[in-house]
């Protein structure tokens, strides 16, 4: 099992249903199969209630509050190691790991043009997309890359259909945090070279300007 929190867990030698609640967690407790516990006692404990899932093979314990890091944390534990400082997390998977999204089913992620992808797509669970990163592009969270906020709202207006990108590009800016305006996502867009999707893009950012007031009426 791989812990990733300053204060491992005693190993519990009673029945697994009777396996106590982890000490008191820190705030980047995560808990993943290894050599303390598997994957099914991992599954029973979030079944007894000791522990819940956070993304697939990930767990906290209950009251822990899920974070970008602990989500980031939880989307490396499904990615192998050999490849895990070659990919970035972006589009709908940085939206969740940033919190303005559901998690997804398969992790997208993006690899820079300047590294071979063709290794990498025989990896499970994973999209990959070849793409161009800039220096600012990428952040680091829970030991993973993950696209920018930025960046994750520019590939998101470009590449996501419109049902899913737009209640996402909402949430992020909506988070002060993430320091992402509508203007600037514009102007992001718009410089963008020629890519498929610009125009469609435009109009999914046309459609989160806010309303404007009913014009007063007349006569």
């Amino acid at each position: 099992m791989v812990l990733l929190s300053a204060t491992p867990a005693p190993r519990s030698h009673r029945p697994l249903a009777s396996v106590p609640s982890p000490p008191e967690s820190s705030p980047d407790e995560l808990y993943s199969p290894g050599t303390l516990f598997s994957w099914p006692e991992l599954q029973a404990m979030a079944s007894d209630g000791v522990l819940r899932q956070l993304y697939q093979r990930g767990y906290l314990p209950p009251g822990t509050r899920s974070t970008p890091q602990l989500r980031a944390r939880a989307a490396a534990c499904t990615i192998p190691p050999a490849i895990r400082q070659r990919v970035v997390a972006g589009r709908m998977t940085a939206a969740w790991i940033y919190g303005c999204a559901r998690e997804p089913d398969r992790l997208a992620l993006l690899v820079d043009a300047n590294r071979r992808i063709s290794s990498l797509r025989s990896t499970r669970g994973c999209t990959f997309h070849e793409v161009r990163l800039g220096p600012f592009d990428v952040v680091s969270l829970g030991g993973l890359m993950v696209s920018s906020p930025l960046r994750t709202a520019v590939d998101i207006a470009l590449h996501v259909e419109a049902d899913h990108a737009l209640p996402a590009l909402a949430a992020i800016l909506a988070r002060p945090e993430l320091d992402v305006r509508l203007r600037l996502l514009r102007l992001a867009v718009e410089a963008t070279p020629r890519v498929p999707h610009k125009k469609a893009a435009l109009e999914k950012l046309a459609a989160l300007l806010p309303a404007p007031p009913d014009a007063p009426k007349t006569g």
